[in-house]
């Protein structure tokens, strides 16, 4: 939490007064620390890519990892893989069982990894709308992972997540990345991917490993067109 509301404006490109507003509107996520506000970059960051807004040019600059070339879902997913029947009664259950599922290497502490998406829900939901949630770390590049992953998650029971829309989540997607600007490059094109209608129509019937990647593969391929 080390940006000034000069800092969250210079990289979201509006006015300080504009973040004030969005401050006011409960919009925005920020913290009060000794009557100053104060913003943590990756949410920031995270927040913008989201709602797909214009963001400074080097505001996703990392020096180390600027070179490295991005996955694509279809990648990063075929790495995290499908898993099926997420069992819980409870958010924190469920982000349990659904780390016990996750492809991560052995070196990785998953008990760490759980309290910290649950840390995260507690900061502010990653319930997206629609029966749908994004769980990841607040910090990507946390666990040192050197290849992303996504993992797409069918919930045995519909969960509350606290969205904004009301609805319970019933799909996860749990991003680990190895750092921010991979991290945000995904989240890019879940979004995209989860506005076409056939990703979606996959999804809500909880189809098959193999329609779930034809159906992302043709997604993304209307990146490449748009």
């Amino acid at each position: 939490m080390n940006l000034s509301v000069k800092d969250a404006a210079q990289i979201l490109s509006v006015s300080e007064k504009t973040i004030y507003r969005w401050i006011k509107k409960n919009v925005l996520p920020a913290y009060k620390v000794h009557e100053s506000y104060r913003f943590n970059r990756a949410e920031l960051l995270e927040w913008a890519t989201s709602r797909r807004m214009g963001v400074a040019a080097d505001a996703f600059s990392e020096p180390e990892s600027d070179g490295d070339p991005l996955p694509t879902l279809y990648d990063a997913l075929e790495a995290g893989g499908v898993a099926y029947r997420i069992e819980g009664k409870t958010r924190n259950e469920v982000l349990i069982d659904a780390v016990d599922h996750l492809r991560l290497p052995e070196e990785v502490d998953r008990e760490y990894l759980t309290k910290v998406l649950i840390t995260r829900e507690q900061l502010a939901s990653t319930a997206i709308g629609n029966g749908i949630a994004i769980p990841h770390p607040r910090s990507p590049g946390l666990l040192n992972v050197l290849r992303a992953k996504v993992t797409l998650c069918f919930l045995e029971e519909a969960i509350d997540f606290h969205a904004l829309d009301g609805l319970p989540v019933k799909i996860l997607f749990i991003i680990i990345a190895p750092n921010l600007r991979v991290h945000l490059h995904l989240l890019s094109r879940l979004s995209f991917a989860l506005h076409d209608p056939d990703f979606c129509q996959m999804l809500n019937n909880t189809e098959c490993r193999e329609k779930i990647f034809a159906t992302l593969a043709a997604a993304e391929e209307k990146i490449k067109i748009g």
